[in-house]
Order: C-alpha cells, then structure tokens, then sequence
C-alpha cells in the first residue's frame, strides 16, 4: 500500500481537497486502483450537526453517514464510493479510544496522546485503506489523505511524523499545499507564507516531498527557484496551480508539470510515464467545458446562499447536466428571504434585486433547508414557476413546499402547511 498525505499551510479551504481528487485521478488514470480519506480535527463526531456555513454542505455517503464536502470531491473525481469511516474526526478517534479504555483493553495503563491516540489514527488510517471502493471490490492500491495544520490536528501530524517509518519512505509521501499571495499594492508574488509553512511544517516531523503553491494568476520561474532554494526542495518538486475556469483543469496542469514521472520514480509505481485515454478524455472534457457557448441560468433559492459551499452538490450536479448537453450553467442564488413581502419595506433595493434574478432565470430550484425561517419567500418562488409555467425542481424541503403551495392556492387550502412548521395545522399535506 502507497500512501499520499496532503497537508495544508497558511489557509484553510486552500484546495486540499480538489488536489488530492485531482491526484487520485492522475493515478487512476495509470491504471492504479486509488482510495481516500479525510481527516478532520474537529471534536464533532462527524459532519451532520453543523451550520452549513461550519464547514459548507454535509455530503451524504452510501452508506448513509454524513461527511465532510471533500469526500463528494473525491468520489466525483475518482468515480469510487466512499464509507463513513473514510471520514476520521479528533471525536471519532476519540470515542474509539475511550470506549477500549472503559472495556479495559490498555490493561491499566495512564492512556494519552502519545501512544494510544497516536497508534489509533495509524491504524484507522491502515485498515480503511485496504476497503475497497470501486466496482470490481479489489484492495486499493494507493490512500489519498488529507489533514491541516491546526492546534487540535497536532496529534494526527504526530500520528503521521510516526507513520512514515512505519510505511517506509517508498511507501509514504507527503504533499503539502500553501499560498503564493499576491498583494495590489506591489504586483509581486510572495513566498513568506510558504516559506513559513513548509518551515512549521518540518518543525513538526514532516518534510514535504512536494509543494503545492496556489495562487490567483501562473506564477513566474524566479519564484518557482525561490521556493525551491527556502524550502529545501528541487525546482520540479515545486508545483503551481493558479485560478483556473474549472476545477476540471486541475488534473492537467498537474500532469503537465510531471507529476506522474516524480510519482513513479518517488513511490516506485509500475505505471508508464504516459497518461492513459482516461486522462485524454478528462482533457476533452475540460476544453469542452471552456469552449461553451450556450448559457442556461437557473436560479437557486434558498436561505444559505452566502456561501456558495452550502450547495455543492446541487451545483455539481447541474453543473454536470448543464454539461452533457452543451451548455454552460450560471447558477444565481438567491437568498429566499429576499423574495418576501417584508423586504420590500425593510429594503426595497435586495427585494427588486432578487426578484429581478428569479425573473430572467431560465429554470428555478429550491434545495432542502431547515427550519421555518426564509420559507415565505420560497413559497413566493414556486408559486411564480409555476404560474409562469417556468421549469421547477423542489428538493427535500422544496419539495415539501411545492406541495404546501399547490394546495394553498390550487385547492384554496388556506392554512394548508407541512407538520415540520406547524404541527397543529388542519391540512397536514406533508
């Protein structure tokens, strides 16, 4: 077993996550059966109690647990099915070792950090590589996983300072990914942060074998050798991934700084130095997705849409469709409570705003939500698609809605409402 770590240095939510897909795709497409899994250092058991604007959407696995959005990364891009265990939390890791400490499995020793929740995320880490993910239900042959450096992800960066002598060097790597700013002022790129990561990085035990910089626009050569020189690596272990249109280009510019080379002689992989047709029609994919011409707005309607995270999956989704039939998505979201009646007092210029948008879109989507607050102006929305004969699809909590509309204005059930709202209503229709 191969395993790649992919930390993460001067910012969170950096592109861990597209990088370790984008990895694992690159691999797959050498014809590598590939797994992953995310560590999270949080103390929640798993993802499904936060705020969408925690962490952005809950991702929902087959097995019914509910992860971290980066595991719908992973499995988008490598086309496999994840468990809920591909998910490790500082709280899971936590509960497994209190449970075998009141079961009395540590014999009576003082249980700490060192060794016991050391020696547990390593095992974690070991058993859940060798599930397999993919159709043919055979043993992967790389783990994909990604941490960051935070104060409670101290003892998983031990677990694996510990873990890559364990692994051997043939078997381990680490990747780590930090940020090249780029301030107005001067024009210039930076590579401080960098260079501060990689440091704090070492200090813990970790030497990164590759350095992953990410930055707004390409980054030029002299910087490429600046961080090469500061950060004790060869120029072709330094690797830049700037903005780009689609998240889909990310697996060809990593091919095409050689990453599949460095991997094959690092890892000792019996791979080819060529990509295989897998990344020939991944390529195809993504020039066709920057070549589009037709656009299809659909408007999105729902309460978190400050953070576009909050609905990764319906946008991929329609990100997807939009695609397979020729069309680039421009998806508007729209935050329902904007679509009130009390907005237009409270403020006249958002509540036009918004309606403007949900007039020009071209289809509307309400996703699910809780609670009752933002649901008038979701109600407001599906009854202009449907008046408007507009094309509409309610999920979860638009559905419900959908129904609660219908039967308030076509069968005049006026207090007509779901139980989740009004438990007492005379016309439970949901």
């Amino acid at each position: 077993m191969k395993y790649i770590l992919v930390t993460g240095g001067v910012i969170s939510g950096i592109g861990k996550g597209i990088i370790a897909s984008s990895i694992g795709t690159i691999l797959k497409s050498c014809g590598l059966r590939v797994t992953a899994i995310k560590i999270d250092p949080y103390i929640n058991i798993d993802a499904g109690t936060f705020s969408p604007y925690e962490h952005g959407e809950v991702f929902v696995l087959n097995d019914g647990g509910e992860v971290d959005l980066d595991l719908g990364n992973y499995e988008r891009f490598l086309d496999i099915s994840l468990y809920k265990d591909n998910n490790i939390t500082t709280g899971k890791i936590y509960q497994h070792v209190i449970n075998k400490e009141r079961h009395g499995d540590y014999l009576g020793k003082t249980v700490q950090v060192v060794p016991h929740i050391t020696d547990a995320v390593q095992e974690w880490v070991m058993n859940q590589a060798k599930v397999p993910v993919d159709d043919d239900k055979k043993e992967p042959q790389i783990c994909l996983g990604g941490t960051i450096g935070d104060i409670e992800g101290m003892p998983f960066v031990e677990a694996f300072r510990q873990f890559q002598f364990k692994a051997k060097r043939e078997n381990f790597c680490n990747i780590h990914v930090s940020l090249v700013p780029q301030p107005n002022a001067t024009g210039e790129q930076k590579t401080k942060p960098t260079q501060n990561s990689v440091r704090a990085l070492r200090g813990l035990g970790l030497s990164p074998d590759l350095i992953v910089c990410r930055s707004a626009k390409p980054i030029e050569m002299a910087v490429k050798e600046k961080i090469s020189m500061f950060c004790h690596v060869e120029p072709e272990q330094v690797i830049f991934i700037h903005d780009v249109s689609s998240t889909y280009r990310v697996p060809i510019l990593l091919e095409e700084q050689g990453i599949i080379k460095y991997f094959k002689q690092r890892l000792n992989l019996p791979i080819d130095d060529q990509p295989s047709d897998l990344l020939m029609k991944w390529k195809k994919m993504a020039c066709r997705y920057e070549r589009l011409l037709k656009v299809c707005s659909i408007a999105l309607v729902g309460k978190y849409t400050k953070l576009s995270d909050c609905y990764a999956s319906v946008f991929k989704a329609l990100e997807h469709s939009a695609l397979a039939i020729n069309y680039k998505l421009d998806l508007m979201y729209i935050d329902s409570t904007e679509l009130e009646r009390s907005m237009e007092t409270e403020n006249s210029v958002k509540y036009h705003q918004a309606w403007h948008k949900l007039c020009k879109a071209d289809g509307i989507l309400v996703p699910g939500g809780f609670g009752i607050r933002g649901t008038e102006g979701k109600l407001q929305a599906i009854s202009w698609a449907r008046t408007k004969k507009k094309p509409f699809l309610g999920v979860c909590l638009g559905m419900q809605l959908a129904v609660v509309e219908f039967a308030r204005n076509c069968l005049n059930w006026e207090d007509a409402n779901s139980t989740e709202f009004d438990p007492d209503t005379k016309n439970p229709v949901v």
